[in-house]
């Protein structure tokens, strides 16, 4: 069973905050580059970018990243195969800029250093920050995020399931119990 955390106004809401904190930290939109982690995380980096072009009027990079060949618990150590990400992917030069990485949920903090790890081999950024729409708890790795909407404490035997319209025809979040 699925318990709705928060509904669509409460995402628009913490987006909207999470895009001042992201402005604010940087003193302003110069250098600043986003990139969305997939899958989720690209249409939440799609609304902060849209917020910043309403609120500053200017054109934020915006890109994506798809860092399923960086994970350390999704291939294969044995198979001896380099991971490889297009340039094309991400979209965007992000040498000398600050970056934002934006993700749906941090857990505990794989996907992240997967990601940090897949950016690196694009170039160097001056700064990369992390922005997540919630935080769960449970770190394995030593990795924050920069940016929460929100904390929501949960136990390993549960999951934090972000929906978004773009995929899933609605905007929620909600915390369901893992099968047993």
């Amino acid at each position: 069973m699925a318990k709705e955390i928060w509904d669509e106004l409460a995402i628009k809401r913490a987006l909207t905050r999470i895009t001042y904190e992201i402005i604010e930290k940087n003193k302003g939109t110069d250098n600043l580059v986003l990139v969305g982690i997939k899958t989720r995380g690209v249409y939440l980096a799609q609304r902060i970018h849209d917020r910043i072009q309403k609120l500053e009027n200017v054109n934020v990079p915006l890109g994506e990243l798809d860092i399923t060949l960086y994970r350390d618990d999704r291939h294969d150590a044995s198979l001896k195969q380099d991971p490889v990400v297009n340039s094309e992917e991400i979209g965007v030069d992000i040498n000398d800029k600050n970056v934002v990485l934006i993700d749906d949920v941090i857990y505990t903090g794989r996907t992240i250093r997967a990601a940090m790890d897949a950016l690196m081999d694009q170039g160097r950024p001056s700064s990369i920050a992390v922005a997540v729409l919630v935080d769960r708890g449970h770190r394995e790795l030593p990795i924050r995020a920069d940016f929460v909407g929100k904390n929501i404490p949960t136990s390993n035997d549960e999951q934090v399931a972000v929906k978004v319209k773009e995929i899933d025809d609605q905007d929620s979040v909600e915390l369901m119990a893992l099968p047993k």
